[in-house]
């Protein structure tokens, strides 16, 4: 009698714990889906904040069209300054701003979409960048930030050598399809005895 009533409890208990292990087997499945959920509701930080900013070749772009998941992606712009969309194809973004190609997208999507609302945002700039060459110590191409200025370009470069001539560094800048050597002082510049200017897309930086 006593076994019967043991061997009872076991299989109660065994019965209230299957439905709670798949449960939990549930919870482990479901809890990828509301993360990737999570992930993707959350909001992309754009790389500028300046409306006017013109979309080049290399950069990444963050589509979002509002309750059209599908249409929704991250997409770089090819070398030939397009992009590709569902349903579009191929779409025009070098030269656009964010708000012009929003406007382009919401246009070509009104044929397949009723009423889309489009975002647009740069995530990583690709496009524009200065080139740092000579006495520092890290030389190299590196992003060109909105209003950057030569100053905050060369600290990019993390610092000069100790052969590194201040006083006489130079910036090649293509203008008018021409090579101008401008000069860069720069501890005049630190000093606030000359002014800072803004690094130009293409902007070759020398440290002598």
């Amino acid at each position: 009698m006593m076994r019967r009533m043991e061997l009872c409890v076991v299989i109660g208990l065994l019965a209230a714990a299957i439905p709670a292990q798949a449960q939990q087997d549930d919870n482990k499945k479901q809890r990828p889906d509301a993360n990737a959920a999570a992930a993707q509701a959350a909001p992309k930080k754009p790389a500028t904040d300046d409306p006017n900013y013109v979309i080049g070749p290399q950069d990444v772009l963050d589509i979002s069209v509002w309750k059209e998941p599908e249409l929704t992606r991250a997409v770089p712009v090819r070398p030939d300054g397009k992009i590709s969309m569902p349903l579009l194809n191929d779409v025009q973004a070098a030269g656009r701003t964010p708000l012009q190609l929003a406007a382009d997208i919401t246009t070509g999507l009104k044929k397949f979409v009723t009423d889309p609302q489009v975002t647009v945002i740069v995530t990583t700039i690709n496009s524009q960048r200065v080139f740092i060459l000579g006495e520092v110590n890290r030389a190299g191409a590196y992003p060109l930030l909105p209003n950057m200025t030569v100053l905050q370009a060369l600290s990019s470069a993390g610092g000069f050598t100790i052969y590194a001539n201040l006083k006489k560094i130079y910036i090649l800048r293509t203008e008018d399809g021409k090579q101008v050597k401008h000069p860069f002082n720069y501890k005049d510049v630190l000093a606030g005895k000359a002014p800072d200017q803004n690094a130009k897309p293409g902007d070759t930086i020398v440290v002598p």
